[in-house]
């Protein structure tokens, strides 16, 4: 083959002018509605002779053949539908007949018309069928003539990079270069290749790109489009620049701060962009530089182009529209495990205990937990020196022969700490027998997250009876327990028997503990990959995990054994051949993680909605939540585009002493994100393979492979799943960072969460750099249902918790048939050392304030948390120690298991909330302890204020009876 020294590009010129190519593209904002007619038309103008229109419509559509759309004419002058009939309907092109009723002039031609179908947030556009509104002979000679492509908007335009080019013309091009296995397209930012089955139209036309004119300081992006003559594999792009440069598409860095490169394939006729930047210093020298360019793939010659690089004499702005972001894709900011804030750095005493803040492990030779401690005292608000054992034995793996139901014993050899930082604690241990090795390492974190990898590996061919893992609980400190089929709650009495069913279950392990001290474990092997999550499960679930799994013979039986409560994690017999290996790896999150900050709860008052500041400040709010598809945040998960008017949003309530957070999150993504197609270019990386369809826009320009997600019909954003653990989440750091240097943000709004506790980490240190408060809150549906694999959202963003400082449990969990042990296990965070609020119907204020909830407010009108705002502000809250009925320790208690109550103390005073479970009105008896609550009895007065919505005021003797109406109950002070 002859060696190709230049870049293929198109320096065709056609034999004859293409009438196509002179069509303008314009668009036509608000001139018709588009949900009945689509977002496209071509602008006719008829000039006769005779009665019947013919026009041929070039209109090189980048959908697939067929093409069966239903074609609508519309007269201009009357705004009617003519009757039209079409033939020789392609992709490419269409012959149109219709009866001109107004004679010569203008008419429309609607060839994509949809409707939207399903639920209003949930679309599918349905594209309407052809029909045909009469029988006009197709014989007649053109005498119409296109003058234009319109599209609703700018936004929905194929115009350029998705104007197909014919398959004559892509024939003709690839005629010119004989042998060639690719041809190479440059193309600048401003135009991102769109399309990966057909060439644009731009590229037969237009010239090759020579030339790149960059700012100093800016990310320089620009794409090569890879068109394949032939299957090609293994394309690998070089790039010659005076500074450093990449392409995003071959090389990165993974999501945890690994280096990856990727191996890209490509079908013949097939279209890969290669998006590739070049990273100009502030301090660059203007000037013009050679920028050389080779692309080269297996079993082919490379094939090289020059560009030039023109650096002016200015300093880069930041503009995402420029594609200067993609940078951070590769980013590993706030990478190093650096201890946050409230935690301690870890400290190691001897050769097995390591304590954090609030805990303590002690470690067996076989480097597993022989004992967890922790100090947090019942009423969860400090840390003590007295401790809580979690464990009535160490935390042990049995290994039993099938041939005599024995054990194998494993000697241990000594434990080997690999990392001592003040973040992270690492270690190893082996143990050995004759049949077996099993080699743990294990990584403790400075928030109580400790993962372990256990390889086990057969030094002889053996059969077993089971492989198993046993986490054996203190019984006392196993009062409650949430997951694996188990709402959160009081821990069952009878056996607790689950099975792997990772295609209809988000299941692998459980939270078991007490208030003051638990253990979240999950079951994972070396194939882990996190699951999609919030109606989303079953379009990628679990894997599930070889070893634990086992086929069908694995599962878990959680019970009272002796004087244990036992957490036996089994895997069933198996066969293993010398040398199998098999990993058994687990994750345990210790609980609580810190001690609750009440004061945060009574003075931190979130506004949800985008409103007037000085209305917000006279509800008494202190922070205000700013939704996506609001004026200053359209977009979902994507900040960027309104970012001035975000921050001059902000620096007002500043002013106004007010703080501001915003919902960004990761799970989808808006459709207006500029970065959209290079980040389709990466295939799956970024978005997850799915069915296609939803809202028109996506079906027309995304066309395929995608999962539709969230929809805004106000605005008609439409957005699309992010397919999990990606280079996405280094971009979401950087912008996070961004928002918080450049725009002021206080704090984000997580809808639920579609990220690892990394991720998490890296975001709550950049939110709270330089001082910034970094405030997180967490709103989450409830996950327990068919879509979501009936998790708990509690188990399921339990690694986020020790980063959160308010959760919002809110839609369809039930607040008035979940009995207390839900409420306190699932809803309030209280057992993690976190407060929450209530959403769904606005909650039940009496029943939230035994766990210091309220509803938030403007959400619903029916539950207005201003009067108990006030209620709080006029007894003081600030500065009180909450003693909640889970306390052994709460001064004030009822005399019916039903009616709990929580008690908020200060010095002479206490504020006592009392809520009913009980299935009808009742009367209760208050068992005080008057020493404990510091209040003489002779001189008490138990006062109920009014509160409006809540309770009218009254007073009461100490001793008399206290009426409570069923699903109700008081806010009482006693002095």
């Amino acid at each position: 083959m002859q060696k190709i020294a230049a870049l293929l590009i198109i320096l065709v010129t056609l034999a004859r002018s293409i009438h196509a190519q002179e069509i303008p593209y314009t668009s036509c904002p608000k001139c018709w509605n588009p949900d009945s007619l689509g977002n496209h038309r071509a602008v006719i103008r008829f000039n006769g002779p005779g009665n019947i229109a013919h026009v041929r419509i070039p209109w090189r559509l980048p959908m697939a053949d067929p093409f069966d759309h239903r074609i609508i004419v519309q007269d201009a002058k009357t705004g009617a539908r003519v009757p039209s009939s079409s033939s020789n309907l392609t992709r490419e092109a269409g012959d149109i007949y219709f009866e001109p009723s107004s004679g010569k002039g203008v008419y429309y031609v609607y060839y994509l018309p949809y409707r939207n179908e399903g639920r209003s947030n949930y679309p599918k556009g349905a594209y309407q069928k052809a029909d045909t509104t009469a029988n006009l002979p197709g014989t007649h000679a053109a005498n119409a003539v296109v003058t234009s492509f319109q599209s609703i908007d700018t936004f929905n335009t194929f115009y350029p990079m998705e104007v197909i080019a014919t398959a004559k013309e892509t024939n003709a091009l690839k005629a010119k270069h004989p042998g060639a296995p690719f041809l190479l397209f440059p193309e600048d930012r401003d135009h991102p290749i769109r399309m990966t089955n057909d060439l644009p139209l731009r590229w037969i036309k237009q010239q090759p790109l020579h030339t790149l004119t960059a700012a100093k300081g800016e990310y320089y992006a620009f794409q090569v489009g890879v068109f394949a003559t032939k299957d090609l594999e293994n394309i690998q792009i070089t790039i010659k620049a005076p500074f450093a440069a990449n392409c995003i598409n071959t090389t990165g860095v993974t999501y945890d701060g690994k280096p990856f490169t990727k191996d890209i394939n490509l079908t013949k006729d097939q279209v890969q962009p290669l998006w590739c930047g070049i990273d100009i210093p502030a301090n660059a020298k203007p000037g013009t530089y050679p920028v050389t360019v080779t692309v080269k793939a297996h079993d082919t010659q490379l094939q090289t182009f020059r560009l030039n690089l023109t650096i002016a004499n200015r300093t880069a702005d930041d503009d995402a529209q420029k594609m200067t972001h993609l940078k951070w894709l590769n980013s590993t900011l706030a990478q190093e495990n650096t201890v946050i804030a409230p935690y301690t750095p870890l400290a190691i005493q001897g050769d097995t205990c390591v304590s954090l803040l609030g805990r303590k492990i002690f470690l067996s030779k076989q480097g597993f937990p022989e004992q967890i401690q922790t100090f947090f005292t019942p009423e969860m608000t400090e840390i003590t020196k007295v401790p809580n054992n979690l464990l009535a034995e160490n935390i042990h793996f049995h290994f039993t022969k099938r041939s005599d139901g024995k054990d194998i014993r494993l000697k241990p050899q000594p434990i080997q700490f690999t990392e001592r930082s003040p973040g992270t604690v690492k270690w190893q241990a082996a143990s050995l027998a004759d049949e077996l090795k099993m080699d743990v390492s294990a990584t403790l974190e400075f928030d109580g997250f400790l993962a372990y990898t256990v390889k086990v590996t057969a030094l002889q061919d053996i059969d077993l009876k089971d492989i198993t893992m046993h986490i054996p609980f203190r019984r006392e400190m196993a009062t409650y327990l949430m997951g694996l089929g188990q709402k959160g709650g009081y821990r069952p009495d009878s056996m607790c028997h689950w099975k792997w069913d990772v295609a209809h279950k988000n299941q692998d392990g459980a939270w078991i503990g007490a208030v003051n001290g638990g253990l979240q474990y999950s079951l994972r092997d070396e194939h882990y990959v996190r699951p999609l999550n919030t109606n989303f499960y079953l379009q990628k679930p679990l894997i599930a995990p070889a070893s634990w799994a086992n086929g069908d013979k694995g599962g878990i039986d959680i019970g009272i054994k002796g004087r244990s409560m036992l957490a036996n994690n089994y895997s069933g017999a198996r066969s293993l051949k010398k040398g199998d290996t098999l990993y058994y790896n687990f994750n345990l999150l210790i609980t609580p993680f810190h001690p609750l900050n009440t004061d945060f709860q009574w003075a931190t008052r979130f506004y949800h909605k985008y409103a007037n500041l000085d209305t917000i400040k006279a509800t008494g709010a202190t922070v205000v939540n700013i939704h996506h598809a609001t004026p200053v945040n359209p977009w979902i998960n994507y900040p960027f585009i309104e970012a001035k008017r975000l921050k001059a949003y902000i620096d007002s309530a500043h002013e106004r002493g007010l703080k501001v957070k915003i919902y960004n999150t990761v799970r989808e993504l808006s459709d207006h994100a500029y970065e959209t197609f290079a980040l389709r270019s990466l295939g799956h990386e970024i978005y997850s393979p799915g069915p296609g369809k939803g809202f028109s826009w996506l079906q027309e320009h995304l066309r395929e492979d995608y999962i539709p997600a969230w929809f805004v019909p106000e605005i008609k954003d439409a957005a699309v799943i992010n397919s999990g653990m990606s280079r996405w989440h280094n971009y979401y750091v950087e912008g996070m960072n961004w928002l918080v240097q450049n725009v002021g943000i206080d704090g984000i709004y997580l809808d639920d969460v579609a990220f690892d506790r990394a991720t998490m980490k890296r975001i709550k240190r950049v939110l709270t750099k330089d001082g910034h408060p970094g405030i997180i809150d967490l709103h989450s549906a409830n996950q327990y249902n068919p879509r979501d694999g009936f998790n708990n959202s509690a188990n399921l963003y339990m690694e986020h918790f020790p980063y959160l400082n308010r959760l919002w449990f809110g839609e369809y969990f039930d607040y008035e048939k979940n009995p207390p042990d839900f409420f306190l296990v699932e809803v309030s965070g209280v057992p993690f050392g976190l407060m929450g609020e209530m959403l769904e119907h606005g909650g039940n204020p009496w029943r939230g304030m035994v766990y210091g909830m309220t509803n938030r407010m403007p959400w619903s009108d029916n539950a207005d948390p201003r009067p108990i705002w006030k209620a709080w502000d006029d007894f003081g809250m600030a500065g009180t120690k909450m003693v909640g009925y889970w306390s052994p320790n709460c001064p004030v208690k009822t005399n019916a298991i039903d009616v709990p109550a929580t008690v908020y103390a200060r010095t002479g005073a206490a504020m006592v909330a009392l809520a009913s479970w009980a299935p009808e009105d009742t009367t209760v008896m208050l068992n005080i302890d008057w020493q404990k609550l510091g209040v003489d009895r002779g001189h008490a007065i138990i006062e109920a204020p009014a509160i409006a919505n809540f309770q009218p005021a009254r007073r009461f003797v100490p001793g008399e009876p206290i009426p409570v109406e069923k699903g109700k109950g008081w806010l009482l002070i006693i002095r």
